[in-house]
């Protein structure tokens, strides 16, 4: 897939543009990792899905990166690892814009189904999940830290259709 500039409704002229992240794209990264989650990725996790071959892309506002996506593929599945929209840009439609664009690349990619884990404690990301498809499929019990020891995750998961 190529870089594809993208109009957002609302945004007044601000463009964006989905492009896949590089190396010199981690600092933005981790600036908006580290302010939007109090148990963060690591800048090395990051770099490690860089490394291997993830689908890693970012939405760019110049070159200012407003959010991204890590993505992984194998045998007709796939699974969205992060999708996180920088605080001050979150409620403007960029967490579905993101959403959409990893689901075209799942498609492109020949995926018939996608996965995802959620905090239950996160009800912005568990409502953008249930308005683009997504339905719960399961449980992972004590799956992410939390602040008094640890936090189930809900596993969820949308069909994608045949391939684009």
């Amino acid at each position: 897939m190529n870089t594809e500039p993208l109009e957002m409704p609302g945004h007044g002229q601000e463009h964006f543009v989905v492009r896949p992240l590089s190396e010199t794209d981690l600092d933005q990264v981790m600036a908006i990792e580290l302010a939007a989650y109090p148990y963060p990725w690591t800048r090395g996790i990051f770099h490690d899905c860089l490394r291997v071959g993830y689908e890693c892309w970012g939405m760019f506002s110049d070159t200012r990166l407003a959010g991204y996506f890590v993505l992984t593929h194998a045998a007709g599945e796939c699974h969205l690892l992060n999708l996180c929209v920088a605080p001050s840009r979150q409620r403007n439609g960029l967490g579905s814009t993101l959403l959409e664009h990893a689901t075209r690349i799942a498609q492109v990619r020949g995926c018939k189904r996608m996965f995802l884990e959620v905090r239950p404690s996160n009800p912005a990301a568990l409502a953008l999940y249930r308005k683009n498809g997504f339905e719960q499929v399961g449980q992972r019990p004590d799956y992410y830290t939390a602040d008094e020891g640890r936090e189930d995750a809900i596993i969820m998961a949308r069909d994608l259709g045949a391939a684009a």
